[in-house]
Parts: structure tokens; C-alpha cells; sequence
């Protein structure tokens, strides 16, 4: 009997040491970028299907279709959130611009949806901007951390930068900022959102595309998977839909 009960408890202990093996769940985080990513109730802070945007469904249809469980959170500021996605395995953050020097820090899926850097002014504003240089004499309102920020500042332009880009709205209608750096949809999106009308692009700077940057330490099967899976999607009738019900 003694035997019995020995052998039994060496099975179980067997039994609990051998390691459950499964796929991790690839955590993806956001920002408030309407209409790119952004929350349903416009707070900082959201997860799952509270989390919607253009670029937030791309993603969602992009893990379905290549079979990866994601789980997506949105969250402030986008410092910590580039931190995160930068030093934890298994963290991924959309959307994101590739710049070179950003190129080398994470494994990339995309493009997932393309953008315009632009400079806002108001309709009724005097300004005129046909180059970077303009910008250089004006009040340039910009989002702290922000990849048309960063390349701004690398051009001698100084930027009055803001923790939120919707606060550069505010301060253009009121005239604290001349010209406002963004991107063109979130530009649009959020000048309606806030009731500021006549808003105009004074200059277009490029067309630049927005990716998912995945940690380093993501296997290269999942990233694989991904990006086949956006392929497919980019050339079908559901990428053209998703665009336009923002639109």
C-alpha cells in the first residue's frame, strides 16, 4: 500500500514538472492617433474592442487571419508605451513610422496604413509656408515624441511640443501656435472633434507609411505569419472598406 502511494506521488510530481507549452498571447499597444488608433470614448486608457481606428482594425484582421492571438491595449504617453515595445518580449506598438533610426530596434509588419506630415494653418491666416525653412520664423506646434516632431527639430526648427496632439488644436484656433505639425487624417479628425473649422494644409512634407514594430525577441515565424497575413489584406476589397469608414 505504502508502494502504491510513493509510486503515485513520484507520477504527480513528474506530471507538474513538465512545462505546458503554448502561444503566447503578442501584446499590442496604441495610442490615442484618431482616426489611425484611438478609443472609443477618447480616454487614455483601453483595451480589446473598446480600442478602434484604421489602423486598430487592420491589426485585429491581421492577427485573425494569421492565426496569432493578440491582445491590444491602448495607453499614455507614447514614450512609455515606445519603452515597453522596445524592451519587453512579446510587446508589440502600432502605429509606428520606420525611420532610420528606428530601423534596427524592432522586427516591422506593414505598412499597415500610409500617412501625410503636414503643417496646418488656419483658412483665414496670412502665413505662407513653400519649405522647411519657412518654418524656421513661425511657431510651430508639434506632439512630444512624435516621429514629425523629432525629424523637425533635427532640421533646426524649433517646436513648441505638446503631451497630447490634440492640444495643438486649441492653441491654433487661439493663436498660440502659427502652424501645427501632424498628420494629415488625425489633424482633420481631431479639429472636428474639437469644433475648430477652417483648418488647411500651408505644406505637405512627405507621405509616409505606418507599420507594427514588434519586440526583437518576437519569433521570426509569428512576424512571418503577420506579415503574409497584411499582404493579403492590403490587396483585398476589406483594406479599401476599413479606410473609408473613417473617412
Amino acid at each position: 500500500m505504502m508502494k502504491g502511494l510513493l509510486t503515485a506521488g513520484v507520477v504527480a510530481v513528474v506530471l507538474f514538472s513538465i512545462p505546458v507549452t503554448q502561444a503566447a498571447k503578442l501584446q499590442l499597444l496604441t495610442e490615442n492617433f484618431p482616426p489611425v488608433n484611438m478609443s472609443k470614448t477618447g480616454k487614455n486608457f483601453a483595451k480589446g474592442d473598446s480600442v478602434v481606428g484604421i489602423s486598430t482594425e487592420i491589426v485585429q484582421l491581421m492577427c485573425s487571419k494569421a492565426g496569432v492571438d493578440c491582445a491590444i491595449t491602448l495607453k499614455f504617453p507614447w514614450d512609455r508605451i515606445y519603452k515597453s515595445a522596445l524592451e519587453l518580449n512579446g510587446y508589440g506598438l502600432f502605429s509606428v513610422t520606420r525611420t532610420p533610426e528606428r530601423e534596427s530596434s524592432f522586427k516591422w509588419v506593414g505598412p499597415l496604413t500610409e500617412i501625410k506630415w503636414v503643417v496646418f494653418k488656419l483658412d483665414s491666416s496670412p502665413v505662407s509656408v513653400s519649405s522647411l525653412d519657412d518654418l524656421k520664423s513661425l511657431r510651430v506646434g508639434g506632439y512630444k515624441g512624435d516621429a514629425i516632431t523629432d525629424f523637425l527639430v533635427s532640421k533646426g526648427i524649433l517646436v513648441d511640443e505638446a503631451f497630447q496632439d490634440q492640444q495643438n488644436v486649441s492653441k491654433l484656433a487661439k493663436g498660440q501656435i502659427d502652424v501645427w505639425a501632424t498628420a494629415s487624417l488625425s489633424g482633420v479628425y481631431m479639429a472636428k472633434q474639437e469644433g475648430v473649422s477652417g483648418l488647411k494644409e500651408a505644406f505637405v512634407m512627405k507621405t509616409d507609411p505606418l507599420w507594427l514594430a514588434l519586440n526583437k525577441g518576437v519569433d521570426d515565424a509569428t512576424v512571418s505569419k503577420l506579415s503574409n497575413a497584411i499582404s493579403e489584406i492590403r490587396s483585398s476589397s476589406q483594406y479599401t472598406a476599413i479606410h473609408e469608414k473613417y473617412r
